[in-house]
Parts: C-alpha cells; structure tokens; sequence
C-alpha cells in the first residue's frame, strides 16, 4: 500500500473509531455492582461510590442494608411469581439502589443520599429516596438531634423546619412552574416530627468542612404527582440558628454553593 494511501486509511479508521465512542457511549465499561442478585424473577443490584468504599466502616454499614433490600425483593418476587405469574410476562423485576455521598462536614459528619430504582412490570418505573447520616468518630448512624437544642413532635424547631421547607418546595415549584401542586393537599404529610418531616442531608457549603444548612429530599408523590418527579428542599442554617446547640452552631456556616440544587 502506498504510503499516503496508507495514512489516509488508518486516520479513517482512528475517526470511525471516535464516532463510534460517541456513538455508544455504552460500550464504556458499566460500574460493577457491589453486590447483585440475578435470575428468572429478578435482577436487583446495589452501588456504593468511591467516597463510601473508602470508609470501610461505612461501606460495610450501606453494603449489609443494600443486600438485605435486594433480598427481600428477591422473596417478594418469588412470592408474588408463585401467585401470579402473569406478572413476570414482560420478564424479570428489575430493582437499583445507589449509595452516594451528598457532603462530609467537619470530617466527621457524612451525609449520604439512598436512590431506589424499581421496576415491577407497572405502568412506569418507581423510585424512592432516602437518606443516612454517618458519625464517623463513633462509626455509627446518628440524627440531627444533636445540632439542636429541642426536637420534639410539634416543637418550635420542627415548626420551623415544617414552615422553611414548605417555602423552599414553593419557590422550586415555581421554578418548575409547577406551582398548582403547591397545595395544602400536597402537603399533608409532612409533619413537624423528625420521622414525618423528610429525608434530611447536610448541604455542602461555601466554607470548607461547614454546612450550609439542611437539605430535605422527597421522591415522587410525597409532594407532588409522579410527572413532577423528585424534588430537595433547602433550608438555610441561618433559618433554624436560634435552636442550635453549641455543637450545632460550631458546623453550620456559609452559603450553599452554586450548583449543589444540580441533584434536582
């Protein structure tokens, strides 16, 4: 082959073989999941990401829940094909649920989000969120307890908890102009409990190992319908600052940095 012939051939196959990278960005290889169940019935895997496998404690506290979780849909699964097969028509279940770090405060307090993804043959895939938060002096789950001076049902601090995050909901669904949906209706659920309020995170911040304030995430329907999807509510620290405890007040700083609403 002549040598320009040559060169013009291997640059067209080094294109064909860019294009086909865009093309199929696929063809990249999946992330391995950490643990999986896989057969006739159903097909449930669970993720930790890198920042929760680096903390062997951590990984090992998410990773027990995440195989506890598939193996229950497993035993659902089985149940349910046992009763009625027509529901396995369309082939297996299909179930997701991904560990990610949201934000590390103080280098002790890890805010981790819990992504569900199911898929049981319905009209439509679900999914659900919730949400850890990791002490890693203790190497335990703690609550938001400690950063407050009072967390009673019903309590001023809840109150104001309730009251901040109906805000923050109206002002994203006015984003998404979504804003029919901002109903006492909607709403009715979220109580000033701790259980009842909402998944919480600590959201990262301008100042290094601060926060910013609370983040409270809702899959879809809890506030609104299964079209709007999921939606985070942010309340500012400097909105629950008069029932901080010094411990609370000694993490919470800054402002929530641009970008961080991304996950909406």
């Amino acid at each position: 082959m002549h040598a320009a012939a040559f060169i013009t051939s291997v640059r067209r196959m080094s294109l064909v073989g860019a294009f086909a990278c865009l093309a199929f960005p696929g063809l990249a290889a999946d992330p391995k999941p950490d643990a999986a169940i896989k057969n006739k019935m159903i097909e449930a895997s669970v993720f930790l990401d890198d920042k929760i496998k680096a903390d062997p404690a951590l990984a090992a506290d998410c990773l027990a829940e995440g195989k506890a979780w598939a193996e229950k849909n497993r035993a659902d699964a089985e149940k349910e094909r046992k009763q009625d097969p027509v529901l396995f028509r369309n082939g297996a279940w299909s179930f997701e649920r991904k560990y990610t770090v949201g934000s590390v405060v103080d280098g002790r307090y890890v805010s981790v989000v819990r992504s569900d993804y199911m898929d049981t043959g319905g009209a439509h895939p679900n999914s659900d969120v919730n949400t850890i938060l990791w002490d890693k002096t203790a190497n335990r789950r703690i609550s938001i307890r400690p950063f407050f001076t009072e967390t009673a049902d019903d309590g001023p601090t809840m109150k104001a908890m309730v009251k901040a995050v109906i805000i923050a909901l109206n002002v994203e669904k006015k984003k998404r102009d979504t804003s029919e949906t901002a109903t006492a209706e909607w709403y009715k659920d979220l109580k000033p409990t701790l259980l009842r309020i909402g998944a919480v995170t600590l959201a990262p911040s301008t100042v290094a190992g601060k926060s910013s304030g609370l983040t409270f995430h809702y899959p879809p329907y809890a506030v609104g319908p299964y079209v709007e999807g999921e939606y985070v509510a942010f309340v500012p620290w400097e909105t629950l600052k008069p029932y901080l405890t010094p411990e609370g007040a000694s993490i919470f700083a800054g402002a929530r940095p641009k970008g961080d609403d991304d996950q909406q």
